[in-house]
């Protein structure tokens, strides 16, 4: 199990200035700590975009009164430790509440890095629940980092799932091919192989995330065959203009990873200056669009607090017009043209 650093690790190794770290200290109480060697490489300057992401701030403890513990409702759907079954045909398995970094904003906050990773005897346990319900034809590995565990852990759990007949998918949400790359073994990649369709989410939220070893890792991973897709969160102070989301969606392409979900910061404690408002994120979408290809481009989302599922937010390009039938449309610039039905 990866544990947490304290903030004398911090100020010993320069992330933290000794001055400022008797106010960090209910920080350090309340929400953990740590910061890959990778990243600590990546950060060029203090409270840059990466900086930001992983080093504690007194902010944090600006708990606001709508943020919760489990924002999105983990918690609500499981029926089974370690499982959550919000949708039909897909389940989570939160295989390690373990992570090689702890970023600031987590939606998960309160969880990682406090029980390690799933029994034997639990994983058992879930997969079992997996297996009598045939609807289910995805399994999504998360945490925590799934990818923290030993290669030949993963082999075994992908094993288990594999040997389920009713699931086709399987999903591995990580951050580790950036922030750890180093785990990205030839070991890694064949403990991945299966009968499944195997799709890696990588999590990454700026550019300046992006090493040598990082883009090394993915090409290994995409030449095993493997679907890469990202996931962002849009934060302020880190990726909250055009210039920095066009910059990480086209370093994601470049490395052959296809920017998949850019999600509104969840309501996790502690995580409000961290918070755009949603017409800002509206607003960055459009502007993207006239810059980025298709392809180059995420569904912008929110998980709904409680547990309720996540929604696409999108601006609207399309609006019912004065008329029966007739919409109204705007392009990329701002124009906006007429559009009518076919009488039915």
């Amino acid at each position: 199990m990866k544990a947490a650093v304290s903030l004398d690790d911090l100020v010993a190794r320069g992330l933290v200035d000794e001055a400022e770290a008797p106010a960090l200290l209910p920080v350090e109480q309340s929400f953990r700590i740590r910061v890959s060697g990778a990243m600590e490489a990546a950060i060029w300057a203090p409270d840059d975009a990466v900086a930001r992401q992983f080093i504690p701030s007194v902010q944090e403890l600006d708990i606001k009164p709508d943020e919760m513990d489990d924002p999105i409702g983990d918690e609500v759907h499981s029926p089974v430790k370690g499982l959550t079954h919000r949708y039909p045909d897909r389940v989570i398995l939160h295989v390690t509440k373990t992570c090689e970094v702890y970023c600031r904003f987590c939606f998960r906050r309160e969880a990682v890095g406090d029980e390690g990773h799933l029994s034997q005897a639990e994983v058992i346990a879930a997969l079992d629940y997996v297996a009598v319900n045939p609807a289910i034809r995805e399994v999504i590995l998360t945490g925590g980092d799934p990818l923290v565990l030993s290669a030949r852990r993963i082999k075994d759990l992908v094993a288990r799932v594999a040997a389920i007949p009713s699931v086709e998918t399987l999903r591995i949400h990580t951050r580790v091919p950036v922030v750890a790359p180093e785990r990205v073994t030839g070991d890694l990649v064949v403990a991945l192989e299966s009968r499944l369709t195997t799709v890696l989410v990588l999590h990454t939220n700026h550019a300046q995330e992006f090493t040598d070893a990082a883009r090394a890792g993915l090409r290994a991973l995409s030449g095993a065959g493997i679907m890469l897709l990202s996931q962002s969160v849009l934060l302020r102070g880190v990726n909250d203009s055009l210039p920095a989301l066009e910059n990480l969606f086209r370093e994601l392409m470049r490395n052959g990873v296809k920017p998949y979900y850019l999600h509104h910061c969840d309501l996790a404690r502690g995580v409000s200056h961290f918070r755009t408002t949603i017409a800002e994120g509206v607003a960055l979408m459009r502007g993207l669009r006239g810059q980025l290809a298709g392809p180059l481009l995420p569904t912008y989302v929110i998980d709904i607090p409680g547990g309720f599922g996540k929604v696409p937010i999108n601006p609207d390009y399309v609006v019912a017009g004065d008329a029966a039938r007739e919409w109204r449309i705007t392009d990329w610039r701002g124009g906006v043209h007429s559009y009518r039905d076919p009488e039915t």
